[in-house]
């Protein structure tokens, strides 16, 4: 049951900060990014698949560029299949997103807890729609794929969260929707909300 304002209090109370990730957490863009991925692949006879793909949800576009040419033994560039993944998604995203019911903890924390989004996508794309949704004004940070060298499972996405928000990580709880995300949050030594359990 998803736990709305009046018992937030208690559940989140004794964090100093608050960490999102973004998409599927408190965004609604897997619709599409995965319709994205089918087109750009089909210009290349390429196809993926969807399980495989939640898999590496919380990747960088370029890592799932990579996986998706080796299942099809293909000769690309991942850099540059991602770049233009990241083009079609730009294109239609504007249009399609729509948030999650989790946003409703964001706008009950705004002004309590420093907040910040912690994501896999590329900043342009993450600035954009949480902007475009009036969102953005919520956060203290959003650390995003170009800002880390070092992407989830690594802790690095999360600390640098952490960090720009003024927070000791310890004192952090991180709401994540993805397996490498929730790995990401235990190795930066946070609490973590999985999402799709509530």
């Amino acid at each position: 049951m998803f736990c709305y304002p009046q018992c937030e209090n208690a559940m989140y109370e004794r964090y100093d900060g608050l960490i999102f990730d973004m998409d599927g957490t408190i965004l609604d863009t897997e619709p599409t990014h995965r319709k994205a991925w089918h087109d750009v692949l089909a210009h290349y006879g390429m196809r993926f698949d969807e399980q495989a793909i939640v898999a590496l949800n919380g990747s960088p576009t370029w890592r799932i560029a990579q996986a998706v040419i080796e299942w099809n033994h293909g000769d690309l560039d991942p850099y540059a299949l991602a770049r233009e993944k990241t083009e079609a998604v730009k294109a239609m995203l504007l249009d399609t997103v729509e948030p999650l019911p989790l946003i409703e903890v964001v706008k009950a924390w705004h002004g309590r807890r420093p907040m910040a989004v912690g994501t896999g996508s590329e900043r342009a794309i993450a600035e954009a729609l949480l902007t475009h949704l009036n969102l953005r004004q919520y956060f203290t940070a959003v650390v995003a794929a170009d800002d880390v060298e070092h992407h989830k499972p690594a802790p690095d996405t999360f600390l640098l969260c952490a960090e720009l928000m003024g927070v000791d990580p310890t004192k952090c709880v991180v709401f994540e929707d993805a397996d490498f995300g929730l790995e990401a949050a235990r190795r930066a030594g946070m609490d973590a909300v999985d999402v799709r359990t509530l």
